[in-house]
């Protein structure tokens, strides 16, 4: 089978295309042959050595396609099924082994591609909305980089609870898509102090929650526009790392909470990955969640796929196509 391998760690391009062979799966475990595998930047980090796999490592941690071959003491998947899956290593080839547990049914309104794209951004967007900081009609939720693959989705969500979404992006054409996933306001911060305009736009009352994917660069004004014992959800650092802070500050902007969820902490059990991509791909079937695939690259343009990416060129998902 043809599939990405990276040897060393570093830039895009010791991402190599080989031939490797058709795995075999384990005890509990089934093999997929993939449809689509999601791109994301927790693919760059693994590329990069930021977080450590053992090399030689065949990235990518999202997929969808069908069950070929299952594994002793597997009854919950079949040949034949169609499945999807994420946080689980080895999604950029033709076909991967995945612990069988892992795998998610899809349902017939969700064709391959929008399982693919929905299931690391969509249920990120649904854990940080309904478990993080579980949003209430009526409530403000201030979203950063909401043209991104987590943000649009998380804007969408925000919306469908009846939250106002205030929204910051870096050009007029990401505002153009932000307000269409029903951002209610957005705030350009190329333009616009985000800090000052969102305490303009809540009449200086702040806002209920912060979901941020930026980190470095937005973390330390964010507090400043939270209500007090309202929560800053850190759930990226696309600008860089959050410097190191006195937790009294917390106490002085109004017993303010702070956290760094993962998708893994909110998907730990069976059960709930279950019910959590069942909630994700219910909404995608019945048209209240819009999935914006924004390129499909082939297999072996997997390279390009992260130039992209990394060159903030892209807004909603990135899937490549074996």
């Amino acid at each position: 089978m043809k599939a990405i391998q990276v040897k060393q760690g570093g830039g895009p391009e010791v991402m190599q295309l080989v031939e490797l062979p058709i795995p075999e799966p384990k005890a509990n475990e089934a093999v997929v042959k993939l449809a689509a595998s999601g791109v994301n930047f927790i693919d760059v980090y693994v590329r990069e050595g930021r977080y450590k796999a053992p090399l030689p490592v065949v990235p990518g941690q999202e997929g969808a396609g069908v069950v070929t071959a299952v594994g002793a003491d597997v009854h919950s998947v079949k040949p034949g099924d169609r499945v999807a899956w994420c946080s689980v290593l080895g999604t950029y080839a033709e076909y991967a082994s995945v612990p069988a547990d892992r795998l998610v049914p899809i349902p017939n309104g969700v064709n391959d591609q929008q399982a693919a794209a929905a299931m690391l951004q969509g249920m990120t967007a649904h854990y940080l909305s309904h478990d993080t900081y579980p949003l209430k009609q009526g409530e403000t939720a201030l979203v950063h980089a909401a043209a991104g693959g987590v943000g649009l989705l998380l804007v969408q969500m925000a919306h469908n609870i009846g939250a106002r979404v205030i929204a910051t992006v870096s050009t007029d054409e990401k505002a153009q898509l932000a307000r269409g996933a029903g951002a209610h306001e957005v705030i350009l911060y190329s333009k616009s102090d985000f800090e000052a305009e969102t305490r303009r736009l809540t009449g200086g009352k702040g806002v209920d929650v912060v979901y941020d994917s930026v980190g470095k660069t937005t973390f330390e004004k964010g507090l400043s526009v939270l209500r007090p014992r309202k929560m800053m959800v850190l759930f990226g650092g696309s600008s860089g790392a959050v410097p190191p802070f006195d937790p009294m500050v917390l106490a002085q902007k109004g017993s303010l909470y702070v956290t760094r969820p993962t998708l893994v902490a909110y998907i730990a059990t069976r059960e709930e990955l279950l019910a959590r991509s069942s909630a994700v791909f219910s909404m995608v079937s019945a048209g209240k969640l819009k999935l914006r695939i924004a390129h499909t690259y082939p297999l072996a343009e997997a390279q390009q796929a992260h130039r992209d990416l990394e060159a903030r060129k892209t807004t909603g998902k990135l899937l490549l196509i074996p």
